[in-house]
């Protein structure tokens, strides 16, 4: 299966603006520039939207490692952080922190701790990105 998205960029980098679409048509010509990436001016960046794509593909991994389990979470709530700092070799995203809260009935905690780092170590998102990965799982009573 292939995902697609497309960006254009305008002008200089500082000046300039950019719009990133989606094949699904989800983002459509949305807005970003150096100020929205580096600056934090209002608006989106590509670090936000791998943010939401770590999050959205934790979730689901986490919900698939609970089902091996024969647990069923009543939800699964995730943010992720993603850390862009400027190194020697210039902007690099150093890391992501992913937060975690779920109802899980009748998990254990160990059980819970298990499928949450498999989640971690085994979503797509995460093997593809080359960025140390942290995780915080909170189960909910």
């Amino acid at each position: 299966m292939d995902s697609k998205a497309s960006a254009v960029w305008k002008g200089n980098l500082k000046g300039g603006s950019g719009a990133i679409s989606s094949a699904s048509g989800e983002l459509s010509d949305t807005a970003y520039t150096f100020a929205t990436r580096f600056e934090g001016s209002a608006g989106t960046n590509p670090e936000e939207l791998i943010a939401a794509a770590h999050a959205g593909c934790f979730s689901m991994a986490f919900s698939a490692q609970l089902g091996e389990a024969g647990l069923t979470p009543d939800h699964v709530t995730t943010t992720a952080t993603v850390t862009l700092e400027m190194l020697d070799g210039g902007p690099t995203v150093t890391k992501i922190h992913l937060e975690t809260t779920a109802r899980v009935p009748g998990a254990s905690q160990e059980a819970f701790d298990t499928a949450a780092n498999n989640a971690k170590t085994g979503c797509p998102i995460s093997r593809l990105l080359n960025a140390t990965i942290s995780l915080n799982a909170v189960l909910e009573a």
